[in-house]
Order: structure tokens, then C-alpha cells, then sequence
């Protein structure tokens, strides 16, 4: 834990370049908004609540941020030394150092900003920069250093000489100043530049002109600064997090054949030796147990999955599953559906608001809604579960080692008892009490000559 750190987060941009309605630090990298990771990464650096700087969509960013950040609101968008200002009555007193960073640099690890709050107690600077070196430093403000290599300023794309555009050492948008210092150099920032903002940076030459010591610290990992301004630059994002999620799920024991194609959300769980296919997507709060298999073209969002099951090309949405389950392919468990141990839902089986107990198996072609289903039941092929009347939904029991013949339509409400049995093609309205079976379907009747008054083509 590192003390007197203050932490602002500047999240007050349009991002127009996003083309979107939602404000852009709540675009979503690897399942988690860009502002959830940010806060995710500075929360253990400070046992201060951070601050986060509002503007464009402030109340839905407010809304989804919640408790976990104070916030100030910079109703008008004038730059980042403007959005800096806006904090200046929660701060100022502070004697401690207070850490700038955007709401849109997802990528950021905790073990790199503590690394770089150390760099900067060490060295005595009043600001210390976090700098990367980037292959292609286009959109980026530029490292300008004099002879002996200290920062003498940092100059915007927009701002910059042709041979200031040729540096390649990038401002990450990280900066951690001396608190105080901070807000007496923002005060005389100017707003003279290409965009008439006040720009953050502009506090280093007012500060080393007061004969104040400014810093740098050079990232490893230049992927950890990368900022998100457009689609694109989401997409690139989402890849470099997901290889890392995905190298730390391998590390830990769960084997993905092919890594480069598997997309798995940062929340995702996965047990030792469960095996993942490429092609497969896993979302949300999911957890999958050990030494399970998810086969290529599943989708499963906010489930539960047991040890030693196995999904074939199937999707999953908040769905509970035990142990020895096996599922599809292209099976659909939608929301509260939930499957007890060695139960078995084959292809084209699409169950919701149902609960099937163990060993029960519905092989093909069926779909079960609003259902509670006994242990050891067999549910044949084309079993319809008719929950709905068009107005209201009803639930349907089925008890332990009951045989729902194929074609069988259940139509809620109806109990069909243990040990029961439903003839195939029956459409059952009535309960079916214990060990009997249910028939609800016309007597056959065959026509004589019948083929005779078919119209025939010659």
C-alpha cells in the first residue's frame, strides 16, 4: 500500500471518434468497461477514494461507476489542464502526490503504476512522466528531451514540428505530480495552441522554468498504454487483454487449442484440465469447473458449469449445470435453466425456466420451458413443453422415471406423475396420475382407394 497518493481519473470526453450514444469510457474491453479497469488497476495504489472528472454522459458514467469513485463534473470540455482544475477544491490541500491518468487506457496493470509512484518518491521529481517507446507514435503527444536527456516538454500531434513527429517516445497520459505544485502550475497555463484548450502537459515547462525537477519512467510493455479513441483502436484492445486473460488461464492448467480464436471475458472462471476448442466464446461472471470440454462454436454468457461436462457447439445463457452433463449439439439453455448431474440435453433442445433433475435426457428436437422434471425421465423426440397461452405462462412437473413419449405436447398447467407414461403424439391437457399412461390423441382411420382421387399429372 503506498500512502498520500491521490488518484484522479479524467473521464469527461465525448470520444466522438466512437460513433456512439454511450459515452466512451463505458465501451466495454474483454467484458468490463474501460472505467472499470482503470479503477480496478488504481483502487490498491491509495486508500483514498479516486476522483473521477465527468462531462460528456456524466450521469450515466456517475451511475455505473457508483460508490466506487467521488466525482466532479467539467460541464464543459476545455482540455485535460481544465478537467485537472475541476478537482482543484477536493485536492489542493492535499500534501501528498496526486496520480492523472485517463478513463480510456483500459490496459493498464497494478504492478506497473505502483512500480511508477515508487520511481517517482525515489527520484524527488515534482512530476514524472509515463512514457512508452511506440513503433508507430502517430495521435500521440511526442517526448521532447534536451541533450542531457531530462523532459523539456511534451508537444501534441497536433502541435508538433516535423521533427518533433519523428520522436518515438509517446506520452501515455499518466502523470504523478507533487499535489500542490500541481495546481499553482495550472494556473498559468495558456490556452494558445491549435485546439484553444489548456492542456495538461504545458505544466511541465511552467514547472521546470521554476527550476522544478520533472521525470520520466519508460514502460516495459508498450501495450499497457494503449488509449482507446475509436473502434479500431477498441478492437486492438480487446485482443491484447484477451491474450492476456487467456495466457494466464493456460498458466493455470486449462488448455485452449487455439488461443488465438477463443474469446474469454476477464470475469470467467475455468478449472484445470477442462479443454476449450477454438471459436468458442465465454462471457460474463461464468465459471466452468475441472476437466470439462467446450467445443468449437459454443457460446455461454453468465453460467455455471460443472466438473467433467461437455458442451458441443451450443449456447448458454445463465443457465446452471452440474456434473457428467452432457449438452448439444447446438443445444440453447436460456436464463434458469438448470441441469442435475449426468443429465443429458442433445441437439436442437432448447430448455428455459426448466430444472431437470439427474439422469434425465431429452435426446433431440424439444423444447422445455417452465418445467420441473423428476430424475431418470426419459423426454422423447419433439417433446413440446406448451407453457404459454398467450397471456400468462404456467409450469409443468414431471416426476421421477417418468416416459414422455415423442411427439408428446405438454400443455401447462398439467402434472404428469412418477412412473408415469405419455403416448407418442399424445397433446396432454390433464394430469396423468402414477403408472399409468396418458392418450390423447384421435383413433386412426384409413381411407379405402383414397390414392384413386389424388390428381395425377402424366
Amino acid at each position: 500500500m503506498i500512502d498520500e497518493v491521490n488518484v484522479l481519473v479524467l473521464a469527461a470526453g465525448h470520444g466522438s471518434r466512437m460513433k456512439s450514444v454511450t459515452p466512451k469510457v463505458l465501451h466495454q474491453v474483454a467484458g468490463k468497461t474501460m472505467i472499470d479497469w482503470v479503477l480496478d488497476a488504481v483502487e490498491p495504489l491509495s486508500t483514498r477514494r479516486p476522483i473521477t472528472v465527468i462531462g460528456v454522459g456524466a450521469e450515466s458514467v456517475q451511475n455505473h461507476v457508483g460508490k466506487r469513485s467521488d466525482f466532479v463534473l467539467q460541464s464543459e470540455q476545455l482540455g485535460t489542464g481544465h478537467a485537472v482544475q475541476q478537482a482543484e477544491e477536493q485536492l489542493v490541500d492535499s500534501e501528498g502526490v496526486t496520480l492523472i491518468m485517463s478513463g480510456d487506457t483500459p490496459m493498464f496493470r497494478t504492478e506497473t503504476l505502483a512500480e511508477f509512484i515508487a520511481e517517482h518518491k525515489k527520484s524527488n521529481n515534482t512530476v514524472t512522466v509515463l512514457t512508452a517507446i511506440a513503433d508507430d507514435p502517430t495521435g500521440y503527444g511526442r517526448i521532447v528531451r534536451s541533450d542531457d536527456d531530462t523532459v523539456l516538454k511534451i508537444v501534441e500531434q497536433k502541435d508538433a514540428s516535423v521533427t518533433e513527429r519523428r520522436i518515438r517516445e509517446i506520452n501515455t497520459g499518466v502523470y504523478i505530480f507533487d499535489n500542490k505544485l500541481l495546481f499553482k502550475a495550472l494556473a498559468e497555463v495558456k490556452n494558445d495552441n491549435a485546439q484553444g484548450e489548456y492542456y495538461l502537459p504545458d505544466t511541465l515547462n511552467i514547472l521546470r522554468q521554476a527550476n522544478q525537477q520533472i521525470g520520466a519512467h519508460t514502460l516495459q510493455d508498450f501495450t499497457e498504454s494503449l488509449g482507446v479513441n475509436d473502434r479500431v483502436a477498441l478492437a486492438t484492445a480487446n485482443h491484447v487483454m484477451r491474450e492476456r486473460i487467456n495466457h494466464k488461464l493456460m498458466l493455470a492448467g486449462v488448455e485452449l487449442l487455439d488461443p488465438l480464436h477463443t474469446y474469454i471475458d476477464a470475469n470467467v472462471v475455468i478449472g484445470q484440465d477442462t479443454v476449450v476448442e477454438g471459436g468458442v466464446t465465454i462471457l460474463g461472471h461464468t465459471k466452468i469447473g475441472e476437466n470439462s470440454v467446450i467445443t468449437q462454436g459454443s457460446r455461454i454468457s453468465d453460467s455455471l458449469i460443472g466438473n467433467m461436462t461437455t458442451i458441443t457447439s451450443s449456447h448458454m445463457e445463465a443457465a446452471v449445470v452440474a456434473d457428467h452433463v452432457t449438452i448439444g449439439p447446438f443445444a440453447h439453455l436460456r436464463p434458469d435453466a438448470e441441469l442435475g448431474n449426468y443429465v443429458h440435453v442433445g441437439n436442437f433442445v432448447e430448455v428455459k425456466q426448466a430444472k431437470l433433475a439427474a439422469n434425465t435426457k431429452a435426446g433431440h428436437l424439444t423444447y422445455i420451458g417452465n418445467a420441473t422434471i423428476g430424475e431418470d425421465v426419459n423426454i422423447g423426440a419433439g417433446t413440446i413443453f406448451v407453457n404459454y397461452d398467450g397471456v400468462n405462462k404456467s409450469n409443468t412437473t414431471v416426476g421421477d422415471r417418468a416416459f414422455i413419449g415423442s411427439n408428446t405436447k405438454l400443455v401447462a398447467p398439467v402434472h404428469i406423475a412418477p412412473e408415469s407414461i405419455t403416448a407418442a403424439g399424445s397433446t396432454i391437457t390433464n394430469d396423468v396420475p402414477e403408472h399409468a399412461m396418458g392418450i390423447a390423441r384421435t383413433r386412426q382411420t384409413n381411407k379405402d382407394d383414397f390414392w384413386k382421387r389424388m390428381p395425377h399429372k402424366k
